[in-house]
């Protein structure tokens, strides 16, 4: 009997939940499936096909998250793009000194649902309408469609986390609002298809992570906030 629920947990790994604002993109999908199984099978199919990658898209699957606190936690699924220290966008309202940005390419394959890198509160929310330019590009942080979070942590000090739409992502969703309280690790928003998701330390704080790294939103840890280590080197291998 164990060794039977062993084997059923086993292949409930590969189906995990799908996040809620998928599910009227599914039942479209399946809608359309059908009737196009009974007018035009060939085509049907593939619509059979394109309904389960979108199922695929929305997965939702739990996470193990640190919770020591002074670490930042990825708030994407995805590959390090850049690793820059920059002057905040205006929209943050964090003045002029630079900050690490750690920005996160999301591709078509990926959880896109994007978790708190940091326990806080909401200080501010914005929207900021724009282009729908290649998220990999590093003025796509400036001109392209975004929503701007800032977090505001119980031992001071701020985190803001950018959703970036990108060329095929035209839909950026958020779960959070100004003045609500976040855990890290809590899910905060998604965007629909590719993307980009950056993340902006605290001033005179270095990354733990690397250009190319693999990150998995709400595990992979990219700063300690408590550490006087130096920016890490890395190497491919």
């Amino acid at each position: 009997m164990l060794q039977r629920l062993g084997i059923f947990d086993s292949i409930a790994k590969f189906f995990p939940p799908i996040h809620r604002d998928g599910h009227k993109f599914i039942t479209v999908g399946i809608i359309v499936s059908l009737v196009l199984l009974w007018i035009w099978p060939t085509v049907g199919w593939i619509s059979v096909l394109g309904t389960l990658w979108i199922a695929y898209f929305f997965r939702d699957p739990d996470r193990v998250t640190p919770l020591r606190g002074g670490l930042v936690i990825a708030p994407a699924d995805g590959n390090i793009s850049h690793i820059e220290k920059v002057k905040p966008p205006d929209e943050l309202s964090l003045g002029d000194e630079l900050r690490v940005r750690i920005s996160i390419h999301l591709s078509p394959f990926d959880v896109h649902v994007n978790r708190s890198p940091v326990a806080g509160r909401i200080l501010r929310s914005v929207y900021v309408p724009g282009a729908f330019l290649n998220p990999t590009l590093d003025k796509a942080s400036e001109e392209n469609e975004r929503r701007a979070l800032v977090i505001e942590m119980a031992e001071g000090g701020e985190v803001a986390v950018m959703q970036i739409a990108g060329v095929v992502s035209r839909r950026i969703v958020t779960f959070v609002h100004e003045g609500d309280s976040v855990g890290v690790g809590q899910r905060i928003g998604l965007i629909r298809f590719s993307s980009r998701v950056d993340v902006y330390l605290p001033p005179g704080k270095t990354a733990m992570v690397a250009v190319e790294q693999r990150t998995i939103a709400g595990e992979t840890v990219l700063a300690d906030l408590l550490s006087d280590e130096p920016e890490r080197e890395s190497r491919r291998s």
